[in-house]
């Protein structure tokens, strides 16, 4: 007799040239992935060769109930780290029957904006810093932590190690090895300041593909998440009190930023974000001002300065990049909930496009 696990990882290729896709898209809050699977005649790689499909969008907060379809089309690929084989991952974003963008997909003025030949000339790369906490799922608690009570105080759990200061590696390390599969571009993982809390970075990445593969990499942390039992929250401040909180600090540059002489297109490029700071600010995530207080490695939300190798800043320059003349600069503002679509191409609008 078969075991569930046996059943689980059966190799369809032996029998079939079938695949499955798991297309993924962004519900109604603008932060919750939804996903449903179909089953394709065979492999595919192009996403442009891939069929739309739709979904009832008044189960998800995105349709009314009277006009409820929603089209979902397909934009990346990633190999499925769960089912293996041909089967993938489809990341997708959502329009109206009539191929009007729904208000919560950000993927599509985010597309128009990497699009732009002043933009693509530019060449602009990411690094995003995701931030997230895990939590037991039937009392929302970090894990790791006394139920109803606390661990010691910040101090040993930054990239630490042993059974009282890292809480959920398995976890981290299963998503890590799980993206790389995928073909997601992380460049790695670190315990957080506070327990129980953890990061990866995406990165580098070009224009769109930041956003796409962020979201997969976040779909993939909600799928590893739900087989070990464990809540995963994106919450930017999801302790109250002397606890760092969790951001998704982003690392910028293009390609003028990277030649000789970049380092005063970066400081211009820092300039323009200042005069928008309140723009950015407000689509930056939202709670963000329970965590940029000034204090735990934040600047105040109502402050904008930068600084180099400053983590009490909006912006950070590193050392390397001030020796070299040239590099890249850490927008560290975004929330950990923010959308990535919404914040990378912001960044290059206002850097690249904006004229003050």
């Amino acid at each position: 007799m078969s075991l569930l696990s046996d059943l689980i990882n059966l190799n369809l290729s032996d029998t079939t040239e079938k695949v499955i896709a798991e297309y993924i898209w962004i519900g109604g809050s603008g932060l919750d992935l939804r996903s449903k699977a179909r089953t394709l005649p065979g492999p595919v790689s192009d996403p442009s060769k891939l069929p739309k499909w739709n979904y009832d969008g008044s189960s998800t907060g995105q349709a009314p109930g009277e006009d409820s379809e929603v089209i979902i089309y397909p934009q990346a690929i990633f190999k499925d780290p769960f089912r293996r084989g041909n089967n993938i991952l489809v990341m997708c974003d959502a329009y109206t029957p009539a191929g009007e963008p729904i208000p919560t997909n950000k993927r599509h003025n985010a597309a128009k904006i990497f699009s732009h030949p002043d933009v693509v000339a530019e060449e602009p790369w990411y690094g995003i810093e995701q931030e997230y906490t895990l939590l037991q799922k039937d009392v929302n608690w970090p894990v790791g932590w006394p139920v109803g009570g606390f661990p010691g105080p910040q101090g040993p759990y930054y990239c630490g190690a042993g059974a009282d200061k890292a809480f959920g590696r398995d976890i981290v390390d299963a998503h890590y090895k799980a993206c790389l599969y995928a073909g997601i571009n992380i460049s790695g993982i670190n315990g957080e300041v506070m327990p129980g809390q953890w990061e990866f970075q995406v990165g580098p990445a070009v224009g769109i593909s930041a956003g796409d593969e962020l979201w997969v990499a976040r779909y993939i942390l909600e799928r590893i998440t739900e087989i070990a039992g464990v809540v995963l929250s994106f919450d930017p401040k999801p302790i109250k009190g002397d606890w760092n909180g969790a951001g998704a600090h982003t690392n910028y540059s293009t390609k003028t930023m990277r030649n000789d002489g970049g380092y005063e297109v970066i400081k211009s490029a820092i300039e323009k974000l200042g005069k928008r700071h309140k723009e950015h600010i407000a689509a930056y995530g939202e709670g963000n001002e329970r965590r940029l207080t000034g204090r735990h490695e934040t600047a105040d939300i109502n402050t904008f300065l930068w600084g180099v190798a400053n983590r009490g800043a909006s912006i950070r320059v590193g050392r390397d990049t001030e020796k070299a003349g040239k590099g890249y600069f850490e927008d560290r503002r975004p929330a950990s909930n923010m959308d990535p679509y919404v914040v990378t191409s912001m960044i290059a609008d206002t850097t690249i496009l904006w004229k003050p």
